[in-house]
């Protein structure tokens, strides 16, 4: 299948939910003839007249002229008869994630429309692969995810089953740029690359929570002061819907066979046989009024205490360049280990150990990585078992005198956030390795489509390849569970970095 042109394809969406409507949307405002067909019509007629008052809205607020809403309604045909989707270019279907359900509706327009006319869908978890097979041309079958709201959200992921031609896909991607989308092209493999490289952001959580390291609402707090996340785990999974969620990671829990990296949580179970989904039940982790409004975790107001430590930096701590600056603070040098000691307690940047199970001879205080600690409101510890209640006040107010809040948790490897931010990392690179999407599709798909501050790539240049992957190696150590595990792809890149820097220094040796 050559380069398609599809400026100005005839499209029709099947499907008046709130996805399929958004859709039809788009398309009509980017100047397509539109068809919308549903099987239920007056669901279709109530989701038309919704669309009509949202281009209303649209003209209020000035975004579109009153012409150009008129236009874009006037490209606007609803179908009947699936009979009437005869002559289109493009169908996409956001219709029930069912397989069976998809397949079916697939077979019946192949028996209308010509062989050339593209099918896509909106699927998010279904393999595109299982939905084209059976029908005739498989070939024209693609995965055309988009996120919801869709006129809103900007990334669209192109999913390419078995038998679809790259050339189908980037004219696909040729016309998602055209709609100011951000596509990225994926394999059809279980969660595609947002609903599997996120996985690990609930599912660390949910096991800091069963462990009892944390409560919900601190460890919420945790990933978005040091993360830089817009949502905690908790609060997101409460604005999804619990069951919502748990269904995707039972999905692609059992599409993977079992694969301990992306088992469910008991502690979401119980929330979802309780009925307590969130913000739809009024109560998830978090209790909500009837303006949807919960009570967050607010640290202690900050009470600057003054005090005199000896106070000695050893290493580079490049991981957090802001905090040296921060705490006013000099680099010690590049071979040591990271420690701020303050009097006799060594203050560490966590690399994935155990404060209780490795440091067994100095008091010890464990933190969390921050995203910008020039900015840091607060900071996440832990200590072990030798610090005393005067030890963690010490700590308290060395760092009240920057105006920084001290938040602690019980002893948790990597504690929450850079926890949460290397098995991101190692999952994209679980998809890197059986070449899922390239890492710029990667880094776009989790910025894009779930809003996160950076893609996994990203924090893996900022945290440093090496460190990331040590961080790993002491998590699995400690747990000794397969989840754990650093992925190869990881590993190989960190032994080419590595070679790459040794002959670097070999061949500066020779030239000197």
């Amino acid at each position: 299948m050559n380069n398609l042109d599809l400026s100005y394809a005839k499209i029709a969406v099947i499907g008046s939910g709130t996805m399929g409507i958004g859709i039809a949307q788009l398309a009509m405002v980017n100047g397509h003839s539109t068809v919308v067909y549903d099987l239920d019509r007056e669901k279709t007629k109530q989701a038309v007249e919704g669309l009509r008052q949202t281009f209303a809205k649209l003209v209020e607020k000035g975004k579109i002229t009153d012409e150009q809403a008129q236009q874009a309604v006037s490209r606007l045909t609803i179908a009947d008869q699936i009979e009437a989707l005869t002559n289109v270019d493009l169908v996409i279907e956001a219709v029930v994630e069912k397989l069976e359900v998809k397949q079916a509706l697939f077979q019946q327009l192949a028996a209308i429309c010509s062989e050339h006319t593209i099918f896509a869908s909106n699927t998010s978890s279904i393999s595109v692969t299982a939905i084209a097979a059976g029908i005739p041309h498989p070939e024209r079958m693609v995965g055309l995810h988009f996120f919801n709201p869709a006129p809103v959200m900007k990334l669209v992921e192109i999913v390419q089953g078995l038998k679809t031609p790259i050339d189908l896909c980037q004219s696909l991607k040729s016309l998602m740029l055209a709609w100011h989308k951000i596509p990225v092209l994926t394999k059809s493999t279980p969660g595609f690359i947002v609903n599997r490289i996120a996985r690990p952001f609930y599912a660390e959580a949910f096991r800091a929570l069963q462990e009892q390291v944390t409560t919900y609402d601190q460890l919420d707090y945790a990933l978005k002061q040091c993360g830089g996340f817009a949502m905690g785990p908790c609060e997101l999974t409460d604005l999804i819907g619990q069951d919502v969620n748990f269904s995707v990671t039972q999905s692609v829990y059992e599409a993977f066979f079992y694969e301990p990296r992306y088992r469910p949580s008991l502690i979401q179970k119980e929330l979802v046989d309780a009925g307590t989904w969130g913000r739809k039940s009024k109560q998830g982790f978090y209790r909500y009024d009837e303006k949807n409004q919960y009570l967050t975790f607010q640290p202690q107001a900050i009470v600057t205490q003054s005090f005199q430590v000896d106070v000695q930096v050893k290493g580079r701590w490049s991981q957090l360049p802001g905090l040296l600056k921060r705490l006013a603070l000099h680099n010690g040098t590049q071979n040591q280990e990271n420690i701020i000691q303050i009097d006799d307690i060594d203050l560490r940047l966590s690399q994935g150990e155990s404060a209780n199970l490795q440091y067994l001879s100095r008091k010890t205080v464990l933190m969390d990585w921050h995203h910008n600690f020039t900015q840091a409101q607060a900071v996440v510890l832990s200590h072990n078992l030798l610090c005393q209640a005067d030890d963690l006040a010490k700590i308290e107010a060395f760092f009240s005198q920057y105006q920084i809040n001290v938040v602690w948790i019980s002893d948790h490897p990597a504690l929450l956030t850079l926890r949460t931010i290397v098995l991101l990392i190692n999952e994209a690179c679980e998809a890197s390795l059986h070449g899922i999407a390239t890492m710029e599709d990667i880094d776009n798909a989790m910025r894009y489509g779930v809003n996160y501050p950076k893609g996994p790539y990203q924090w893996m240049m900022q945290l440093g390849a090496q460190y990331v992957l040590q961080t790993l190696d002491n998590v699995y150590a400690i747990y000794g569970e397969e989840k754990y595990r650093a992925s190869l792809y990881l590993k190989q890149y960190v032994a080419k970095q590595q070679s790459v820097t040794a002959g670097s220094s070999k061949n500066l040796t020779e030239c000197a």
